[in-house]
């Protein structure tokens, strides 16, 4: 096989033929089934409050919410970004020097902090302190688990894992909001209490975690110890190892798949809430009365009188789908070499951004997220794959630390920029005060309304129905924009990466 070299370390981006499906299911690791378990775990914990937050942050404080707009909610989301993937890119390598077993259960504790931090401190600063919080353990979670993965899988068996992974992730995803949701109709503070109490139980199966590798990784800090190897600074080894080429031009590309998927995550939930009638989707499944069917309430996270679908509820989807169905996607992907999975990846994310901007009907938001979410299962799981078999075996955990990078660069702009675009282009709180204007009310009158309460003070002073008025706002201003700017960055990350995967498949075949 025809590899690369880097400071005399073998590292092959050539791809190699993949195990079948069920094959490669029989092969993994008692190690990668407890990592599974404690990432399933995690982000049912994590996705639980990440896919709700949006929600909360803009909620009325009458509703229990914080009553901020959404460009405060992305300063929130910009410094959660920032800490959650920037850490690992320099710490990534802590677990390949300290354990990852001893990485795990730190990130564990911050992380129950950060969930707590959030139900007892209900203001800006509180959310803004747990997510800091949570942010820093799951940028140390990751990596351990992560390198975890790469050291119990080998290259014949990594593309069905990785997809196994991934399905994991979205299984917790997907229960951790649908609990998140009954909870949150408790109360807000009931949510976060509860995903804290989830997070525990990963200090009950690192118990029976093994650390791949430990002996090897004793033996090297031993000689480290007595002098007969020096290591090289940390973060200096990582700024060696990051400055490849092949690195470099990874992380800019990949980094458009990131910031559109981020948008997905933190802007489409406000879409959905303003602009979308989920009751169309629950009246052609169960007719005009809606249901109360216990079942159905629960899986489709339905409002309490059964007629709509909660917007975290109808995001959820996209879980759903690749809970069901990523380690076939996998099996797909495996066929393809790496960059061109990630490229037809990203390029399917645009599709669906598109389809989100084309239309405010519900069916065609639920086509776009079945599209959204074929392109990710293409793509996410398939750069951490690459990675880690790129990586020198005595740098797993760190160069799964880089993986982050794209996602810092891609996530923290979005956190930025995404939730500020929508206050200003698509925001129905934003357009519901400034039509107040426009008919003539005072704006200090506007001004003392509270934030998240403009609309219905509107369809109030109106005299018209909700549905009248959403549909008037929603005529007169050109929604889509957002969304086909976001898919716009997509469509030129998809083609860069096509290129990309031309230049590395030649660089190994020379």
């Amino acid at each position: 096989m025809t590899t690369i070299n880097n400071d005399n370390k073998s590292n092959t981006i050539k791809d190699v033929e993949q195990l079948g499906i069920w094959a490669g299911l029989v092969s993994l690791s008692y190690v990668f089934w407890i990592c599974g378990g404690m990432e399933m775990i995690e982000r049912f914990a994590y996705y639980g409050v990440r896919n709700n937050a949006a929600l909360y942050a803009t909620a009325p404080v009458s509703e229990g919410g914080l009553g901020i707009t959404a460009t405060q909610l992305g300063n929130i989301f910009f410094i959660w970004a920032l800490v959650q993937t920037w850490v690992p890119v320099i710490t990534g390598g802590l677990s390949d020097r300290f354990g990852y077993k001893e990485t795990i259960f730190a990130a564990t504790i911050f992380k129950i902090a950060g969930y707590v931090v959030m139900a007892m401190f209900v203001s800006y600063w509180g959310f803004m302190i747990g997510a800091i919080l949570v942010a820093f353990g799951t940028a140390i979670f990751k990596p351990g688990i992560q390198g975890t993965i790469v050291k119990s899988t080998n290259r014949s068996n990594s593309s069905i894992a990785w997809g196994v992974f991934y399905q994991t992730v979205n299984i917790g995803g997907y229960f951790g909001t649908l609990i998140a949701i009954q909870m949150r109709q408790l109360s807000w503070d009931t949510m976060f209490y509860v995903n804290a109490a989830m997070i525990m139980l990963n200090l009950i199966l690192l118990l029976v975690y093994k650390e791949p590798d430990k002996e090897e990784r004793l033996a090297r800090r031993a000689k480290i110890k007595a002098g007969e190897l020096v290591e090289p600074s940390l973060w200096r080894e990582a700024i060696t190892e990051f400055k490849r080429p092949i690195l470099v031009y990874y992380v800019i590309l990949f980094s458009g798949f990131w910031f559109m998927l981020y948008s997905f995550f933190d802007v489409l939930p406000l879409h959905i809430r303003d602009w979308i009638d989920t009751s169309t989707i629950v009246t052609t499944l169960f007719g005009d009365d809606g249901t109360q069917n216990s079942f159905a309430h629960f899986m489709m996270g339905l409002t309490d009188d059964g007629m709509s679908i909660n917007p975290a509820g109808l995001f959820n989807l996209n879980s759903f789908i690749i809970m069901l169905t990523c380690f076939f996607v996998a099996g797909l992907s495996a066929r393809m070499k790496a960059a061109n999975s990630m490229a037809i990846g990203t390029f399917l994310l645009s599709a669906g951004l598109i389809l989100v901007g084309g239309l405010s009907a519900a069916w065609l938001l639920v086509l776009a997220i079945v599209v959204f979410s074929v392109g990710e299962m293409l793509a996410s799981p398939k750069s951490s794959e690459y990675l880690g078999n790129i990586a020198p075996s005595d740098k797993k955990a760190m160069y799964l630390g880089f993986t982050q990078a794209p996602i810092g660069i891609g996530w923290t702009l979005e956190g930025k920029l995404g939730p500020s675009w929508y206050d200003k282009w698509a925001s129905k709180e934003t357009f519901s005060r400034q039509l107040l204007a426009e008919n003539g009310i005072d704006q200090s009158t506007i001004d003392e309304i509270p934030n998240g309460e403009a609309f219905s003070y509107l369809v109030e002073s109106s005299g018209e129905s909700a549905t009248q008025v959403t549909e008037l706002l929603y005529q007169s201003h050109n929604i889509g924009q957002l969304w086909y700017v976001m898919a716009a960055v997509g469509l030129v990350s998809a083609f860069g990466l096509f290129v990309y995967g031309k230049w590395t498949y030649k660089v190994a075949t020379a």
